[in-house]
């Protein structure tokens, strides 16, 4: 269970990046960037340490390999605490990302796992994304 006082810093920091980002304020960007990595890196391996910070933080994370890491690192800790919801979503970014990077094979992986970790969710149109874009690489 994540830490209700980090959470709604992580929510209140997503937010706050979004719009820096939608008004292209690069240094304010930076600044919430830099106070969320802090947060997640405060927190790592605490017991407050969650897949959410490090996913929020994949999220804003510019440069494409970095994001990929970034989200390696969120899997591996909703792995750690068998969140299906995270390790679906997070592995699911990470495909885009890494198709983006023309690391198909790696997608491909992902999206797999992504698809077994799903069928624990309700979320069916999040399902039909994972399927439809598994269907696309695997016809290449």
């Amino acid at each position: 269970m994540m830490n209700t006082k980090i959470y709604k810093a992580v929510h209140g920091l997503a937010e706050k990046l979004m719009k820096a980002a939608s008004i292209e304020d690069i240094a304010q960007f930076s600044s919430l960037y830099a106070e969320l990595k802090a947060i997640c890196v405060d927190n790592e391996n605490t017991d407050k340490d969650h897949p959410v910070q490090w996913e929020t933080l994949a999220d804003f994370t510019e440069e494409l390999e970095e994001a990929v890491a970034g989200y390696a690192k969120a899997l591996e800790k909703s792995i750690a605490i068998n969140s299906k919801d995270h390790m679906s979503s997070i592995a699911f970014s990470m495909a885009t990302l890494q198709i983006e990077l023309g690391q198909t094979d790696a997608a491909i992986k992902n999206l797999q796992n992504a698809k077994i970790s799903a069928n624990k969710i309700e979320d069916k149109e999040f399902k039909l994304e994972i399927d439809e874009l598994l269907a696309k690489l695997l016809a290449g």
